[in-house]
Formats: structure tokens, sequence, C-alpha cells
């Protein structure tokens, strides 16, 4: 059975009009870099069991080394981390994770068992990532605003590289929906709406609850 893809954009509409306007400002962003590295520490196993997932149940040979991509990039990611957190004086290893975080983080690791479909983790994984690219490739449009001290954050995740990346997993996602049961399209649909709001709570940690209040 064919089920319904979709485009993160329309369904992102209030989340990167929202991250748009969060690049003119400094307020949050150290809450930001703290409680994303803690996210990416969790990020890594998920990127992981994925890895795993499309070993066993994949069609396509190609999915892996895709996969796999993201995992290494994961490692340079943690290093920037560590660099950005040095140049602002942010105390990485004292932070604690906030409820958002916590639940967002709980929500990959329900991933981790075996039993979830590698079509639905895969949905997942696409989600995440596509929300990232979507929102900080809006910073690094003319008329954005965004802070010199900030372009960097924004060219990480909004940069053409990783734009191509995210295009590659949505179209693992594609094929995969083209065949997936009616159970298993249910079920990469509520992966991706969850994703979306796990995201929108996220930011609203970092910046006041002013996407949703």
């Amino acid at each position: 059975m064919a089920c319904k893809t979709h485009s993160p954009l329309p369904h992102l509409f209030p989340y990167v009009s929202f991250s748009a306007s969060y690049c003119d400002e400094h307020e949050g962003f150290f809450l930001f870099l703290g409680q994303d590295y803690i996210f990416v520490r969790e990020f890594i196993p998920f990127v992981a069991s994925v890895l795993l997932k499309a070993w066993k149940e994949s069609d396509e040979g190609s999915d892996m080394e895709v996969i796999l991509g993201g995992v290494a990039s994961l490692h340079d990611e943690i290093l920037w981390f560590k660099k950005e957190a040095s140049k602002f004086d942010v105390p990485l290893f004292s932070i604690a994770p906030q409820k958002a975080n916590k639940d967002y983080c709980r929500f990959l690791e329900s991933f981790l068992s075996p039993e979830v479909d590698y079509t639905v983790a895969m949905t997942a994984f696409w989600a995440i990532e596509a929300v990232y690219q979507e929102s900080f490739s809006l910073c690094l449009k003319d008329g954005s605003n965004t802070p010199t001290e900030l372009m960097e954050t924004c060219q990480r995740w909004g940069n053409e590289g990783f734009k191509q990346y995210c295009l590659s997993l949505q179209r693992i996602v594609d094929r995969r929906l083209k065949k997936a049961t009616e159970e298993v399209c249910r079920k990469a649909e509520e992966a991706f709406v969850r994703v979306l709001e796990h995201e929108i709570e996220f930011w609203n940690m970092s910046y006041g609850d002013t996407l949703t209040s």
C-alpha cells in the first residue's frame, strides 16, 4: 500500500517563522546550546539504532551509507558544541536537562526497541534533521538580521550540504512509505507529528514559551 508522504515545510510554518525571528536575538542562545548538546548525545544512539534497522530491514543497500554519513557527522557536532561552549563560557557538563529536553530524549529512546519498524524510525529521523535544516536556513536569508557571532550556528544546519543530506533522507522515507502497510503509515504519521510537537516545546524552552503563548 502506498501512503501519503510529507514535505516538512507546510507543517512547520509557525515553527520556522519563530526560529527565524530567534536568529535576531541572543537571549536563549546559551540555553539552547547547553540543552541541544544534551539532546545530541541522546540522538547518537537513536541514529545508531536506525542504522541497525536499515541493516536488517532495508530493501536498498545505499540506505546504510546515507545513515552512516549522519552517524559520522555527529562526532564533529559534539566537538562543535564544545568549541562554542568554550567561546561563550557555557558549562556543558554541569547543565541539567530541562523537562522539554527530557521528554524529547525519552521519545528518541522509544525507537531503540527492535520492535519499532525501520520506516517509522526513519521518518522520525528525517523529520528531526529536516526541521533543523528548514529552520536555520531561514537565518541565512537576506534580511534575517542574524548576529555575526551566531552565523556559524546557522551555517552549520542551514547550509546546502546539509540540505542535500536531508533530501537523501526524505527520498528513503518516500520510497519506504510507498510500500508500507496502513499500520506502518499510521505510525510514521504519528512519529512525524510527535517530532514537530517536541521541536516546538524544545524551542519554547529556549525562548520563554513565545511560540505557543
